[in-house]
Parts: structure tokens; sequence; C-alpha cells
């Protein structure tokens, strides 16, 4: 039952992330185009700070569910007599996942500050430089998420 429920918080958490970036990249971006730099940089700013504070949950959730369901699985191997041998998909999620992890704490606590810093200022050029910035390591991580999904359920499959 417990592992049940580490599976699903897990999986809720990565939709969260995953499913945000893909909103704020394909949907939410390219709609503000029309607004003018400051109206843009402005709401941008304020919907990134709701939307990192819930990444920066779901991020510690994954890696606490996904530690937690690895070494339950170790646990119960060992006290089997059986050795662990994690699977390859595991080793590349959990290695990717660190990975996102570690870029979206740079996005949220040196590139979202760059961009705090700007609209406080009322400097849109150096507003508009501090989400390029974020949007690139946001692509970066949709696509390790994208991929850790699909080598997941290829392996599952498999």
């Amino acid at each position: 039952m417990i592992y049940a429920i580490l599976k699903t918080i897990h999986l809720l958490s990565v939709i969260v992330w995953i499913g945000g970036m893909v909103f704020a990249q394909f949907f939410l971006r390219p709609s503000l185009a029309t607004l003018e730099a400051p109206e843009r940089v402005q709401l941008m700013h304020r919907v990134l700070g709701r939307f990192f504070n819930a990444v920066l949950l779901s991020a510690g959730l994954v890696l606490v569910t996904g530690g937690w369901m690895i070494g339950r699985m170790a646990r119960q191997m060992s006290q089997s007599g059986v050795k662990f041998n994690m699977p390859i998909e595991w080793m590349v999620m959990a290695t990717l996942g660190v990975l996102m992890v570690l870029i979206f704490g740079h996005i949220r606590f040196a590139l979202y500050k760059k961009l705090t810093r700007a609209v406080n200022a009322q400097d849109w050029p150096a507003g508009g430089a501090a989400l390029a910035s974020i949007r690139t390591g946001v692509s970066v991580n949709l696509v390790l998420g994208v991929l850790i999904v699909l080598v997941t359920l290829l392996g599952a499959a498999s």
C-alpha cells in the first residue's frame, strides 16, 4: 500500500512539473507575444513565481518518493537474500532526475532572481534577457523530462 501511495505522489509530481513546462513553453509564452514588454515581463514574473513554487514542492516530492521507492526495493531484495541490481531505466531516471533538479535550482535561485531584480527596476530589456535564459533552462529540462518518461516506459515494456 505504501509503495502505491509513493508511486502516485511521484507520478503526480512529475505530471505537474512536465505539464507546467509544456504549458509555459507552448501555450503561455507564445500567447503573450502580443503584449508590450512591461506587461509581458511582469505577467511572466508572476506566473513563473507561482509555477516555480509548485515545482519546488514537486521536485522535492519526486526526489523523496523516488529515493524511498528505490531504497524500499533494495531493502526487500536484500532481506530475501537476492542481490539488488537496479534496472538501467531506474538509473537513467534517477541520474537525469537529479540533473533536472539541479537545472531547476539554477533557474529558480539564479535566473528567476535576475528576473525579479529586472522587474523591480523596471528594466524590461534585462527582464527579457532573464526570461530568455529561463526559457532555455526550461527547454532543457523539458527534453530531459520527456526522455525520462520514454526510457521508463520502454524499460517497463520490455
